[in-house]
């Protein structure tokens, strides 16, 4: 069995069992939205680019693109960070 799919099921069966999110027992990146006037990112890896049109950020699934208009950074902590404006899209780049 390859190392990451055993780490996977490791993971998942610990998220099983304390009835937590997959997601936040692995470190996965967690997006929510708030229609499309603010963006909520957990476990991000720092801000690679910003403007008030495009802000890229970096996470271990790649670089998460948001495109918008008035884009401006709420608030940001070593693992968390929240966007305002108008968010037109929000694209994964690998």
């Amino acid at each position: 069995m390859e190392r990451g799919k055993r780490r996977e099921g490791v993971l998942s069966s610990v998220a099983e069992l304390f009835d937590l999110p997959g997601d936040v027992i692995a470190g996965l990146p967690h997006l929510e939205m708030v229609g499309d006037r603010q963006l909520f990112l957990e476990n991000h890896g720092g801000i690679l680019s910003y403007s008030d049109r495009r802000i890229d950020v970096n996470t271990d699934r790649g670089v998460l693109r948001l495109r918008g208009q008035g884009l401006n950074l709420l608030a940001m902590t070593a693992e968390e960070l929240r966007v305002g404006g108008v968010i037109e899209g929000v694209e994964w780049v690998k």
